[in-house]
């Protein structure tokens, strides 16, 4: 079963991003109309993600700089509970 394709088409593309894009397409072996198709594919799906929380976010933002080692404290043993009777 085909599906319907569209087109459309790009207005005020800046010189250097044209260029920009030529270069990329013959990197790739593509025309530039195939790696436009590509960009726009690619970034669309990666808007797409699942969401991720903020200390995931937060981990990766920071990895580079590692991470902060604390000393653990030595436990103590559990304290006795209150007699609540009196």
């Amino acid at each position: 079963m085909a599906t319907a394709t569209a087109a459309i088409t790009i207005r005020k593309l800046e010189e250097t991003v044209k260029s920009q894009l030529r270069v990329q397409a013959a990197e790739h072996g593509r025309s530039m109309e195939e790696e436009a198709r590509e960009i726009l594919k690619n970034a669309l799906n990666k808007s797409a993600a699942a969401p991720v929380d903020l200390a995931t976010s937060v981990r990766r933002r920071f990895a580079a700089v590692g991470g902060v080692e604390l000393p653990v404290p030595e436990r103590e043993g559990m304290r006795q509970a209150p007699d609540l009777r009196k």
